[in-house]
């Protein structure tokens, strides 16, 4: 397995589809693999999220933390940190 611990790939296992209309991954290794084929980012708080979204050039003025904590891309883990997935 890649960087993405088990608390991220069971966070996007089980909400993918908010971010995709189907299932991308079924298990964890496929999990893991898409994640790191999108470059997929583990950010530690809200400020490392508005700056991945900054370093992919998305246009996010205006938004607040629970817009940003809303994005589709965007899924909360339990334990307060947050995965980005910009596919």
């Amino acid at each position: 397995m890649g960087e993405y611990d088990e608390i991220c790939l069971e966070v996007f296992l089980e909400k993918q589809r908010q971010l995709f209309p189907e299932n991308v991954a079924e298990t964890p290794e496929e999990a893991d693999d898409f994640l790191d084929m999108c470059m997929a980012s583990v950010c530690r708080d809200i400020h490392e999220v508005q700056e991945c979204f900054d370093e992919y050039g998305a246009d996010i003025s205006g938004m607040n933390k629970a817009d940003l904590e809303s994005a589709a891309e965007v899924f909360s883990l339990p334990d307060g940190r947050y995965l980005v997935v910009l596919a």
